[in-house]
């Protein structure tokens, strides 16, 4: 026998434990206070908190377009991770979001809010976290657009209409800032007002910061501000024939029979380019692979005072940005940007953003060891989409889930992690 009973049956039931963090770190009970309500009579039937709760986790769990509020809001899990008046009734209609998402956030004193959203919420995590350098990485990505949204240029780096967005992780996997942009834009274009407003959240909180940067970020202003903030960082330079004479002895070809492992050497040395005010110091790396006729040479300048290795080490760990960027495409699936308007996809970016973060502080603070290293995408489809049945009684709400991929213990094990962040901050160095 078949019954279909959607109104006490959910998919979603793992959302669950991403709102109970929610509610243990005080992510979106602020919002409230934070956005402003555009509408003006008095029988609003939705609170802005709980709308601004169903189009963040609804991205969570892969809804990413207003559309699917048709069903979400008749979703039991959902309507208790809205609150309010939806625990009882319904989250609110897919013409109600259309409305806050592209016309009440996409006014230019709630998009400054969103943009700084993100670093208020890692503010809060970094309490339960142990103190020590932040380590900033800033790059950029393509988004591919498949329509006329306004600022979709045409890149002929990557070879498509796209947006062209800019971000900045810090060494936790936490997104800091992120900024839409024109497609046609360069990889560094208006990197000041990302990268600017994090160094000083952290330097009022009197927090160490470092910096890495792919050749994007090769720039004299670059290194200026990096400089004057007294921020440690490494980029990494274009090649050119100066820098290639400097490694002039590394390019030739080691003595002896071709080695079956890979050849390694650094050099360090001053370098002042032409548009620089002084010297800087810059790190090269010769690589010999077995089987390839040149060797693999790159230029690093840095401000770092350890050796060669340790500074190539260190930048080396800035491809984890790449990493973060490919997990906010492919489980969040950020790259969908499909209004016409270009602030109301600056909306929909920082709304991805904000999905991620969340989902990012579960990985980071509540996820048992067993399962550390599961990716975005593996927590949605095996915690998230945990089916259940919900069992209304007159004092309370249960949600009975099914053990599938996630055990009750597993689960358990979760739920306790996020308890012990409702007590005091701890305070560690």
């Amino acid at each position: 026998m078949v019954q279909f009973r959607g109104s006490v049956v959910t998919s979603d039931a793992g959302l669950l434990a991403y709102r109970e963090l929610d509610d243990a770190l005080g992510l979106t009970p602020a919002v409230g206070d934070l956005l402003a309500d555009a509408r003006t009579g008095k029988n609003g039937r939705h609170a802005l908190v709980g709308m601004f709760r169903q189009s963040v986790f609804g991205r969570l769990a892969g809804y990413e377009d207003v559309n699917d509020a048709l069903r979400l809001r008749h979703d039991p899990a959902m309507r208790w991770i809205i609150g309010g008046k939806a625990s009882k009734g319904l989250g609110a209609s897919p013409s109600q979001m259309g409305r806050f998402e592209t016309s009440w956030l996409a006014r230019p004193e709630n998009l400054a809010t969103l943009a700084d959203l993100p670093g208020l919420w890692i503010d809060r995590v970094a309490k339960r976290r142990p103190r020590g350098r932040v380590v900033l990485d800033m790059d950029s990505s393509v988004s591919p657009t498949h329509g006329d949204q306004e600022g979709s240029v045409w890149n002929g780096h990557f070879g498509c209409t796209c947006y062209h967005p800019l971000f900045v992780f810090n060494q936790h996997g936490d997104l800091e800032r992120c900024a839409l942009r024109p497609g046609n834009v360069h990889s560094a274009d208006g990197w000041e007002t990302v990268l600017k407003p994090v160094v000083t959240r952290y330097r009022e909180a009197g927090a160490n910061v470092a910096f890495r940067g792919d050749a994007a970020f090769a720039q004299p202003s670059m290194y200026e501000y990096l400089e004057s903030e007294g921020i440690e960082y490494t980029i990494r330079l274009p090649a050119n024939q100066i820098l290639q004479a400097e490694i002039g002895q590394l390019l030739r070809r080691p003595v002896g029979r071709p080695a079956h492992y890979v050849q390694r050497f650094y050099r360090s040395f001053r370098y002042q380019a032409v548009s620089w005010a002084r010297p800087r110091r810059v790190v090269a790396k010769v690589e010999w692979h077995p089987g390839e006729l040149f060797p693999r040479v790159g230029f690093i300048v840095t401000n770092l005072r350890c050796k060669s290795s340790n500074v190539v080490a260190f930048y080396n760990k800035r491809g984890m940005a790449e990493q973060y960027i490919k997990e906010w495409k492919g489980a969040l699936k950020g790259t969908r940007l499909s209004c016409r308007s270009f602030n109301a996809n600056a909306v929909r970016l920082q709304l991805h953003a904000l999905a991620y973060n969340l989902g990012n502080f579960l990985r980071t603070l509540a996820i048992p060891e067993t399962i550390a290293e599961w990716s975005l995408t593996t927590l949605r489809e095996k915690l998230i989409k945990i089916g259940a049945k919900v069992v209304s009684h007159s004092r309370y709400v249960a949600f009975q889930l099914a053990e599938v991929a996630i055990p009750r213990r597993l689960f358990a094990a979760i739920v306790e992690r996020i308890a012990a962040l409702r007590s005091p901050p701890l305070a560690t160095t």
